[in-house]
């Protein structure tokens, strides 16, 4: 009590200190017994108000608890529901895989062979009649999970297409590319696996770009192909590539002429160029010769006038008409001499035409080294696991040895034939020389 009373005066001071005029003993008591009165009034108030939300709090702990044992109740329901639910979980997870355990095997050898059938179909001439077939069987051989029913009834009714269709000739409408690259729907006669057709052409299937293509080098029996879509038989011929493509792509890659020319390289066309020189050189020679041979069997049925455009005349000219006999060696070596003038004409072009022939080989050994050295300088660069770099040498190497031969072995025969002709023009022309000056010393007249 005193301890209130000292708080409450102590409140007072400052009032007390402020007031202008001091206040009698009876004024303090009469205002302190307010103020009491005023504060029991306010500690009744707050003392109410504690009371009441005590009761409040009371109110909401009793609710909470019991909303935490409704919780902590279903929450043990929960749990036993889980653990009944994990068990049966278990259980059914390993009959699963019981059961599966058989099947596993089963779809493993499915899975394989969809794969391998999908190689095999790779380059088939049916994947462009059917080209998601290979899509369908990859994505079963590349599944991890097991395949369904409806999965595995696809994969078959996949082979009964097959084959079925490879068992028939039937005519689609299929998109073709062109040999000039232009890509377009064409009536397309296809024999099984085997083979396709168009009107105009043999077609093959190209496994990377997934398409029928017509390529541009064509083998001979078109005109079969022709004759069997005009026909109305119920047997015609028509030809097949048994291959499945192959050899239709092998005539592709082949190379013609003209590539086997440019793989001679320098010394195949140095070749070719001496060949076709020799050749003409040869062409010319046996057009003089056999223009002077008809001149001079002109001039054998007519001895008693001799000509000048021919080697016979001329020779007949340097006897003269009539000639001194007495003074017959100096006949005779003026014949000789006339005869050796019209030999080199007769003979001229020979000596190079047979240089050329031996020439010719010398030069195909020549790029046969060469061929073999850029051949070794591949191995030697990129080791000899590819043979494709090897491809360019070796070629040049055996080209070039087999110009060498072709031109030389026509040059050689063509050789010996101008020198037999020649050596007859000469030999006839030494005959009717020791025939006239037999003549003129027998005195009797010239026969023509």
């Amino acid at each position: 009590m005193n301890r209130r009373v000292l708080a409450f005066t102590l409140a007072l001071l400052p009032a007390l200190a402020g007031a202008a005029e001091p206040l009698s003993p009876d004024q303090l008591l009469q205002r302190i017994r307010s103020e009491r009165a005023a504060e029991v009034s306010a500690m009744q108030s707050r003392e109410q108000a504690f009371i009441a939300e005590r009761g409040e709090r009371a109110q909401l702990l009793a609710s909470a608890r019991s909303a935490l044992a409704t919780q902590k109740a279903e929450a043990e329901q929960l749990k036993a529901e889980f653990d009944r639910q994990e068990s049966l979980l278990a259980e059914q997870e390993k009959l699963l895989t019981q059961r599966a355990g058989h099947l596993g095997e089963l779809f493993g050898v499915v899975r394989q062979s969809a794969g391998d059938v999908a190689g095999q179909w790779q380059d088939s001439l049916l994947n462009a009649q059917f080209p998601e077939r290979l899509a369908r069987l990859k994505a079963l051989a590349e599944s991890r999970t097991l395949p369904s029913a409806a999965d595995l009834d696809g994969y078959w009714m996949l082979l009964l297409e097959h084959l079925t269709a490879s068992g028939r000739v039937e005519q689609l409408q299929l998109p073709v590319v062109a040999a000039d690259g232009q890509r377009s729907n064409a009536n397309v006669l296809r024999v099984g696996t085997f083979s396709a057709y168009s009107a105009n052409a043999f077609l093959r299937y190209d496994a990377d770009a997934g398409e029928l293509l017509a390529p541009p080098r064509q083998p001979s029996g078109l005109g079969d192909v022709a004759d069997f879509l005009s026909s109305t038989a119920a047997v015609s011929q028509l030809p097949v590539d048994p291959s499945r493509g192959t050899l239709l792509a092998q005539l592709q890659r082949q190379p013609q002429l003209w590539d086997r020319v440019q793989q001679g390289g320098l010394v195949g066309w140095v070749i070719l160029a001496l060949g076709a020189f020799g050749l003409l050189l040869a062409l010319w020679r046996m057009v003089y010769l056999t223009r002077v041979g008809r001149s001079v069997n002109a001039q054998m049925h007519d001895l008693s006038a001799p000509r000048t455009d021919n080697p016979l005349g001329r020779i007949i000219g340097v006897l003269g008409p009539k000639p001194q006999l007495a003074d017959l060696e100096t006949l005779e070596l003026r014949l000789d001499e006339a005869i050796l003038q019209e030999t080199p004409p007769l003979e001229k072009g020979q000596g190079l035409l047979k240089l050329l022939s031996a020439v010719a080989p010398l030069l195909g050994l020549l790029g046969t080294v060469t061929g073999m050295i850029v051949t070794f300088q591949a191995i030697t660069q990129g080791g000899g696991g590819d043979s494709r770099l090897m491809a360019d040498g070796i070629s040049q190497a055996l080209v070039t040895t087999v110009l060498g031969l072709v031109v030389a072995i026509p040059l050689l025969f063509l050789h010996t034939l101008l020198a037999s002709r020649s050596k007859g023009l000469i030999q006839l022309l030494e005959q009717q020389s020791a025939g006239l000056i037999a003549l003129h010393l027998s005195g009797a007249p010239r026969r023509d």
